[in-house]
């Protein structure tokens, strides 16, 4: 989910003068690119179809479907008769001027702006509410696990990787239905020869569906800028350093040279290690922790903080490629330890508005942090991957390679800034506020083995929908209630699309609870049949989702258009409205075989954040939640049952 004051002169990092050139043009540009496609990235950006506007009655449709399970019949009849209204009256205007915005600016689509604008003005804190965090696989040769030689090959390879974005020579994000028809040289070389304006159609013809790769750009030399009301996001992608944090203090240096090229892999792991053997103690006023606080205190604090001389100091952070944050603590396999390390810890050596930061533990274990609302998780998960594979299957930095011959205390500059007493008064208060919230933030893990996509396949449900029933068939055994429930969908496949909400919550999964309740000894086969309705009813509403026919978004777009006019129409003031989007069950998945652990805080103060992973023979789940006000150590042990009662449902005759 980062000092002495810094004079005028020595705000630039420095760049080695190398006596030679440490490698020939052809092995230096081997170095600088993780990848070299022979499409280029962002050929099929320009005719990525457009994120279509749903027909209102579908929409109308679809909202009653979805909160159908969750009302009683009199508050269900009496949502029924608003929505009905607004179908037949404002709604109607709504949508014409909703339509009407989308047709001028075919350059992107209706939900970007409205919802870039709906995470900057947000003024709840980033850790825990929004950041989320991906835990990175060991590297599988244990000796390359050390803080000081991870640290180097993820950050080389994250320059590769950024390199080759900004080269346009990266892969081009393509969704294959049929990976060996069309994961091939012939698709590459059949789509590279079509203009970049057909080319998406070229695609489609191999069942292959390029994504949206507008967000990539905001991975790096990008920060939230916190501004009262509404936040900003600062970029500036001719910067050449790295921020990296330490006991809460601030170090740069640059890590590309004068001509864009990566520095040499002995002259990271130097500056790295003059970090890592830097002797200053643990900050007393880290400036870190005034970037948990609520954002308007934040930016008042920041514009104070800017108003004592420190304006040249805070550029350098917010311009940094990105951050990396080398931690004390040994982690080992500890999964609370590792959770709340890396999506909260204490704050004192994070800077949680840094677009991405790389996070890394005395033994090495390591993750990204990253803030929202510049990008979804698609972005960021391919960022991810390839660096843990580039980083394991080219490792530039080893335990025992030479030693870099310069001086990196000429290179690295630990930054320093003016702190008067207010700004101190500050920092205090932030690290109080924010100890007393993650004190009260609490997780429970889940792990079902010999339950994966390999049992649900070969009984033709969808793993996805056998783990979402399974959460919900928990909370209906520890409460007895349906509740509002977010599953997250991309929408990539359109030109800036976000993402949409699913609600896994229906009334087919309604159905199966209430005869697993009911039944003292159930009725196996009658309980796998309903298992499957559950199933085909969740798979239509994902790849609904999916296309851009869910109904979340629309009904935020026509809210935004309604709140410009300065009316809003009785369904937005309908309880039940509320009531579908306070979520209780908030849950994510970011499966891969190179993620340990993901995870994020439940997003009410009432409700449960589960992230959720589905193997091929497990099943695993992070829920975080608040104490006293939720039950996670409950649910978790009604998740248990309820994976045992859906297993012996598959396993019915």
């Amino acid at each position: 989910m980062l000092r002495f004051f810094l004079q005028e002169k020595s705000i630039r990092c420095c760049t080695p003068k190398l006596p030679v050139r440490w490698k020939s043009s052809s092995s230096q540009d081997e170095y600088d690119f993780w990848q070299r496609s022979k499409v280029p990235t962002l050929h099929f950006q320009k005719s990525l179809p457009r994120l279509p506007v749903p027909e209102l009655a579908k929409t109308c449709e679809r909202y009653l479907n979805a909160q159908r399970p969750l009302l009683d019949e009199a508050s269900f009849r009496k949502t029924e008769t608003i929505v009905k209204r607004f179908l037949s009256e404002e709604g109607a205007q709504l949508q014409k001027e909703l339509k009407d915005h989308d047709a001028k600016n075919k350059h992107t689509s209706y939900i970007s702006e409205p919802w870039f604008d709906m995470y900057l003005r947000d003024r709840a804190p980033l850790p825990i509410n929004y950041n989320p965090l991906l835990v990175f696989v060991d590297d599988p040769l244990k000796q390359y696990n050390s803080q000081l030689v991870r640290t180097s090959n993820l950050l080389i390879s994250s320059l590769r990787f950024m390199k080759s974005l900004r080269q346009g020579i990266l892969e081009p994000e393509v969704f294959h239905l049929n990976p060996k028809k069309s994961d091939t040289d012939l698709f590459r070389t059949v789509t590279r020869m079509l203009p970049s304006s057909i080319s998406w159609y070229g695609a489609y013809l191999f069942n292959a569906y390029p994504l949206d790769m507008s967000q990539y750009e905001g991975l790096f030399n990008a920060t939230r800028i916190p501004k009262k009301e509404k936040d900003q996001i600062f970029r500036n992608p001719s910067a050449r350093h790295i921020l990296v944090m330490r006991k809460g203090n601030f170090f740069i240096f640059d890590v590309l040279d004068e001509n864009g090229h990566i520095m040499e892999p002995a002259y990271i792991t130097s500056c790295l290690q003059h970090i890592l053997e830097d002797t200053s103690p643990l900050n007393q006023y880290p400036l870190g922790v005034l970037t948990t606080e609520n954002r308007d205190v934040w930016a008042d604090a920041r514009s104070h903080l800017e108003s004592c001389g420190n304006k040249e100091a805070l550029k350098l952070i917010d311009s940094s490629i990105f951050c990396i944050c080398l931690d004390d603590d040994s982690l080992d396999e500890n999964p609370e330890a590792i959770t709340r390390s890396f999506l909260h810890s204490d704050g004192v050596n994070r800077w949680f508005d840094k677009s991405v930061s790389l996070l890394v533990g005395k033994d090495g274990k390591a993750a990204v942090n990253f803030e929202h609302s510049w990008g979804d998780g698609v972005a960021v998960l391919r960022f991810f991957q390839d660096i843990y594979k580039d980083s394991t299957a080219h490792r530039r930095v080893h335990p025992d390679s030479a030693k870099w011959s310069g001086e990196p205390s000429r290179c690295v500059q630990k930054l320093g800034f003016n702190l008067d007493d207010k700004t101190k008064k500050n920092i205090l208060s932030a690290k109080e506020r924010y100890q007393s919230t993650t004190k009260s933030l609490a997780f429970s893990f889940f792990e079902f083995p010999s339950f994966g996509k390999n049992l649900c396949k070969s009984a033709q449900v969808s793993p996805d929908s056998v783990m979402q029933l399974g959460f919900q068939v928990a909370y209906y055994k520890l409460t007895g209630k349906y509740v509002g429930t977010y599953e997250s969908c991309s929408t990539a496949a359109f030109k800036h699309g976000r993402t949409e909400t699913m609600r896994p919550c229906t009334m087919a999964t309604k159905a199966f609870c209430e005869m697993l309740h009911k039944s003292k000894v159930s009725d196996g086969a009658s309980l796998k049949m309903l298992l499957s309705d559950c199933s085909k009813v969740h798979g239509n509403l994902l790849k609904e989702a999916a296309m851009g026919q869910g109904f979340d978004r629309h009904l935020f777009g026509l809210r935004k258009v309604a709140e410009k006019i300065g009316k809003l129409p009785e369904i937005y003031q309908d309880p039940a409205y509320s009531f579908i989007n306070h979520h209780i069950l908030s849950t994510s998945t970011l499966s891969s075989d190179v993620v340990a652990l993901g995870g994020f805080g439940p997003v009410v103060t009432d409700g449960l954040g589960v992230g959720y992973s589905i193997y091929d023979d497990r099943l695993g789940a992070v829920v975080s939640y608040y104490n006293g006000h939720a039950d996670g150590s409950g649910f978790r042990e009604c998740l248990e049952k309820s994976f045992q009662d859906i297993h012996r449902a598959l396993s019915a005759q």
